[in-house]
């Protein structure tokens, strides 16, 4: 085999590798998108109130980003936070509180917001207020909180790498649903709720894939140049 031949066959595979690269993040760009507009979508349907949520105590997977209003009482003392959890950028906590919903003996993890936390003292306890008696809960359903990887499965205490949903029930002996509320609005009780967007970074993916395409079109271009305009000069020369 010549070496043009093999300098041909490996050129045609880099650009065939770079742009089927390039393809594959432009599909993943476009599901993003889509994830993105289902997501949103679900956050301007009707509101999911407590009597629709307690009909579906399994947690049907339909509710997920659905607006949800709720009435009941914090249980402070059930609070976890969940460590390792950044809100632009900066580490902290995502205060997960359980909420007894009115009317019922079913109680729902909140997911109340962020507080970033002391890093001089790492078992301390960030100040944060939970009111008492009846409160009034707006944010999205969502399912149980997003696991980090840990060196442990078992965890006690308020400070947590996760939280496992069965787990915790089996702990508190609480009649935990199956999902959870991801609480939105202007940031109070010492929380913030800029949660991150799910379904966002198609915007990356695009940006890799003119990269890997790019990429594709300058092997090309190599290759004719070098393979191809050079050595006709060069004979036009001689």
């Amino acid at each position: 085999m010549s070496k043009r031949l093999l300098i041909a066959i490996a050129a045609l595979a880099g650009i065939l590798l770079t742009a089927s690269l390039g393809f594959w993040q432009w599909e993943r760009g476009h599901q993003r998108t889509a994830v993105r507009q289902a997501i949103e979508a679900q956050a301007h349907s009707a509101t999911v109130g407590a009597r629709e949520l307690l009909a579906v105590p399994g947690g049907d997977t339909r509710l997920v980003n659905r607006p949800v209003v709720l009435t009941g009482e914090w249980l402070p003392d059930r609070t976890i936070y969940l460590d390792n959890r950044q809100m632009n950028a900066v580490p902290g906590f995502y205060v997960v509180t359980p909420l007894r919903i009115a009317g019922s003996q079913a109680v729902v993890l909140v997911q109340r917001g962020w507080v970033q936390r002391n890093f001089e003292a790492r078992t301390s306890l960030p100040a944060i207020q939970t009111p008492t008696g009846t409160v009034e809960v707006h944010g999205l359903l969502a399912p149980p909180p997003a696991k980090l990887y840990a060196f442990t499965t078992e965890e006690t205490g308020p400070i947590r790498q996760n939280l496992d949903l069965g787990a915790f029930r089996l702990e508190t002996g609480l009649p935990l649903l199956a999902l959870s509320v991801q609480q939105t609005g202007a940031p109070s009780e010492g929380l913030l709720r800029q949660w991150p967007e799910a379904g966002s970074g198609a915007e990356r993916n695009y940006g890799y894939a003119f990269q890997w395409w790019a990429m594709a079109g300058l092997i090309a271009i190599l290759y004719v140049w070098f393979q191809l305009v050079v050595p006709r000069r060069q004979v036009r020369r001689a």
